[in-house]
């Protein structure tokens, strides 16, 4: 469920916040290969199904990089705002990948509103979050992201 604020008076309220938790997302084969298509990242672990099921993990595993990009639309179901001109995003502060994604995974978005500053003409958002893996006993990935949100 989406908290909805209108404007960043309303955002700045919420530093500090539990955001609660995404949906759950299937990650697939098919969203794995074109991951690999568009970055031209086609390592047998992630795109080669009979060699990564003798492989260290029994299973293809996402890119890491798949499942960090899966953030930004898991983030939309959290937080939505409402009355700005524009959201950036600004960056990463850091990531790590503790537990790796098998094909036929589920994951979802766990996240904190943990700062709100003011910048030039606007506001910057730090967001703690875990992605976590349905049954999994850790993440697979958590991570703080900054964004930007401008008037």
């Amino acid at each position: 469920m989406s908290i909805t604020v209108n404007g960043l008076d309303e955002l700045k309220k919420l530093a500090g916040s539990d955001l609660g938790t995404s949906e759950w997302i299937e990650v697939t084969q098919e969203r794995i290969d074109t991951f690999a298509d568009a970055t031209g990242d086609h390592q047998w672990i992630h795109v080669d199904p009979e060699r990564a099921a003798a492989g260290p993990f029994g299973a293809p595993i996402a890119h890491g990089y798949l499942t960090l990009s899966l953030f930004i639309p898991l983030f939309t179901e959290l937080l939505d705002v409402q009355g700005v001109t524009t959201k950036v995003n600004y960056g990463l502060n850091k990531v790590r990948f503790p537990s790796p994604v098998k094909v036929g995974s589920r994951i979802r978005l766990v996240g904190k509103l943990a700062e709100v500053e003011e910048v030039p003409g606007g506001v910057q958002i730090t967001v703690d979050g875990a992605i976590e893996i349905e049954g999994g006993a850790k993440p697979a990935a958590v991570l703080q992201s900054l964004s930007r949100f401008y008037a």
